[in-house]
């Protein structure tokens, strides 16, 4: 016995020496990066622009450095990507960017916000070049902006127009017993259409052509003036399928080159003046981005604006890059509110909706905040419901023509298993001392009272949104009712009604910000900071993801994809106010 006791602390010593020795290596590896890591940018170099890891507005930072220290210290943000653009353009070293991967998870206004950055990067005189083995139509989008689109011999471009498509529940609820009770407000409030229909009604088939037509419309007027093809050739070439291989595309004028990726690099070399032979200079778009961040903070001035990340579903607790939580978003306004060397904040929102309590909360710290220094709001791919009620009380909104906004109107949704439990003859009593004293079951049918009451909550809520709306819009509650029941706009159409005040992006915002502060010059500063504790890090870490990566590899990723979507209406609590739909656009 004693044997196997020696044996058994002799293993668990081996492998706390193994422990420590990691984390010391990892430590050591954080503090001298800063001396290993530093990014030398050679003459004559072109940026590698890989979109690939590239899915979010702001890529997060955390109050504990430790956190800091082990989490993925070169992941960048979109706005990262953005600046590091600007900042090219005036660089001696870099002659032009290569867009060689083109697969990414960037949404349709975060595309135009990243290809108006490329448009005004090739107005100072550098060259784009874009290969692709094959681009969907989104990626067409944004690397329509080249100077020169290659396209692989085999390979094809999609270009047929946009589409969306929605399941219905309404018979598998009635043959399976499995139902969801829903209560909601807003005849366009469809995100709960399909637990109770088996068609899309004529309100959502009407919103959502509208809004598959607005954005559609947006991108050919951009693809047609960068590529010389007029909007009704190119609704032409969609309708007729005429750009479906590379010949055609060719001969439709929408690339350039049909080639393989060697005669590519060639082209970047022979733009630079490189042998064919010789390699040419490079840099990375992250290496670059980590260059530029730290060398391009402005130190003539102690004024600042603050840029308020809120991406993500709205949610209770601290939150992080992928979920607005209240704890770090009503801190960060507060804090920026109190930094007397602040002058003014814009709020960039990336975000469905989600929890109203956690909105209202947060419309409520902007309404403080805003009493001190002007608020702007800049909308991503998405500000909407409870991404919008957040918004709606800002000095000033910014939103791209491709933005989806507005859905003002709120839901709730029960799970309701009672004819399942009765079929397969499960029976569920309750025993009460009052009347109301039970909370909801699952297992026993929705009575009317209950309804009433859950209604009666979710009228008031609607009743609040629409008046903060009126408030800070200055309309009439029955103006924001009238444009209101749930209805989704994108950008272009929000400026018109109203729910908007100006087309634009982060730049914009930021302008106009330090216009209302009366500021010429200032640096910018990053919020949230996330109090994500060391335990949470483990999460981050390749033994943690195994199970993740185990399910998502067994099963696919759209089936995965599915599966999470299934996790997110689980967990959604309360009264919603939420996107109508979950929209992919293909």
């Amino acid at each position: 016995m004693r044997f196997l006791g020696n044996v058994l602390a002799t293993v668990i010593g081996i492998f706390v020496f193994m422990m420590l020795s990691f984390f010391g290596i990892v430590l050591i590896g954080v503090l001298f990066e800063g001396e290993s890591d530093a990014v030398e940018v050679k003459n004559n170099s072109v940026i590698e622009l890989n979109l690939e890891s590239i899915a979010d507005d702001y890529a997060g930072k955390y109050t504990d450095p430790w956190v800091t220290a082990f989490s993925e210290r070169k992941k960048i943000g979109l706005t990262d990507v953005i600046q590091a653009i600007e900042v090219a353009e005036t660089d001696d070293d870099i002659k032009g960017i290569s867009i060689l991967n083109t697969n990414s998870s960037l949404g349709m206004a975060q595309s135009k916000e990243l290809r108006d950055a490329l448009e005004h990067f090739k107005k100072s005189g550098k060259f784009i070049l874009s290969y692709s083995n094959g681009y969907s139509q989104k990626e067409y989008y944004l690397n329509s902006v080249a100077n020169t689109i290659y396209l692989n011999p085999i390979g094809e471009l999609d270009f047929k127009g946009l589409a969306t498509e929605v399941m219905f529940f309404k018979d598998f609820q009635e043959k399976s017993g499995l139902k969801m009770e829903v209560i909601r407000h807003g005849k366009y409030k469809s995100a709960v259409e399909p637990f109770l229909e088996n068609k899309m009604s004529d309100a959502n088939r009407e919103q959502t052509t509208a809004l598959l037509n607005s954005i559609w419309e947006n991108m050919v007027t951009d693809i047609s003036k960068s590529r010389n093809v007029s909007v009704a050739k190119l609704n032409e070439i969609a309708n007729g399928l005429l750009a479906r291989t590379p010949e055609m595309a060719k001969a439709q004028n929408l690339i350039d080159v049909i080639a393989y990726e060697d005669v590519y690099h060639n082209a970047i070399r022979k733009a630079l003046k490189v042998a064919k032979d010789e390699d040419y200079n490079s840099v990375s778009i992250a290496d670059y981005t980590q260059k530029t961040s730290t060398t391009s903070i402005n130190m003539d001035t102690n004024d600042a604006i603050a840029i308020v990340y809120a991406q993500g579903e709205i949610g209770s607790g601290e939150g992080d890059v992928n979920e607005i939580g209240e704890g770090s978003m009503r801190r960060s306004l507060q804090e920026a509110r109190k930094d007397d060397d602040i002058k003014a904040i814009v709020l960039r929102i990336n975000s469905p909706g989600g929890s109203a309590l956690t909105s209202d909360l947060i419309w409520r710290e902007i309404e403080l905040t805003k009493k001190v220094k002007p608020v702007v709001v800049s909308m991503g791919n998405y500000a909407a419901s409870g991404g919008y009620y957040i918004a709606c009380n800002a000095t000033t909104i910014f939103a791209e023509k491709n933005t989806i906004t507005g859905s003002i109107g709120v839901f709730g949704t029960l799970p309701n298993f009672s004819v399942a439990a009765n079929r397969y003859g499960i029976n569920s009593e309750q025993v009460r001392t009052h009347e109301n004293a039970s909370n909801y079951s699952p297992f026993v049918p929705m009575d009317e009272k209950f309804k009433a009451i859950t209604l009666e909550g979710v009228e008031q809520i609607y009743s609040t949104f629409i008046s903060h709306v009126a408030q800070g819009r200055k309309m009439t509650t029955a103006q924001v009712d009238a444009i209101g029941q749930g209805r989704v706009w994108t950008g272009s159409e929000a400026i018109k009604i109203g729910l908007v005040d100006k087309i634009g992006g982060l730049k914009e915002a930021l302008a106009e910000a330090a216009r209302l502060a009366k500021i010429k010059s200032y640096s910018t500063v990053n919020y949230p900071e996330y109090e994500k504790s060391f335990e949470d890090l483990f999460a981050n870490f390749p033994f943690a993801k195994s199970k993740s990566a185990f399910i998502k590899e067994e099963i696919g990723e759209e089936n995965y994809q599915l599966l999470q979507e299934i996790k997110r209406i689980k967990q959604r609590k309360g009264i919603q106010a939420i996107l109508p739909m979950e929209l992919k656009i293909e």
